[in-house]
This record gives structure tokens, sequence and C-alpha cells, in this order.
């Protein structure tokens, strides 16, 4: 049972990173392309968790923790760099 779960969570997360690749691409402008690579992070970051757990194994949730540490980073990077033209003051 859980591994029939783990399958059909794995084909979705797929399937919202591939949504999201769309609105990356597609995105009439710049907000809306740095949401969708935002929610990228979030969700790469549940489809490597799925991965451990199928897996069984723990190296996969500090990646995990790593990935979720540099999208925080880099989104506000990005946030600062669009609303005042410089990342550091």
């Amino acid at each position: 049972m859980l591994d029939t779960a783990l399958m059909i969570s794995l084909a979705l997360i797929v399937l919202a990173l591939a949504m999201n690749v769309y609105r990356l691409a597609i995105g009439p402008d710049i907000p809306d392309r740095l949401l969708a690579l935002d929610t990228m992070y979030v969700n790469s970051i549940a489809l490597i968790v799925l991965l451990g757990l199928w897996l069984n194994t723990k190296t996969y949730f500090e990646a995990a923790i790593l990935i979720a540490m540099l999208g925080f980073v880099s989104t506000m990077a990005i946030c600062r760099y669009l609303l005042r033209g410089d990342i550091i003051e």
C-alpha cells in the first residue's frame, strides 16, 4: 500500500514540476516566473523527500534541507533585486 501511495505521489509531483516549467517558460511577466521558480523549489523538496522515503535512506533528507535553504536565500535575493535594483545595500 505504501509503495502505491509513493508512486502516485511521485507521479503527481513530477506533473506539478512539469506545469511549473511551463509557467516558467511562458509566464507573462517576471513575478509570475519568480513564483514558478519558487514553487519548483518546493516541489523538488517534496520529490526528494518522497524519493528518500521510497529508497529508505537519510541522505536525501539532508539534500532537501540544503535545497530549502538555497531556495529561500535565492528567492529573497531575486526579490530584493527586482524591488531595489541591488541585492546588498
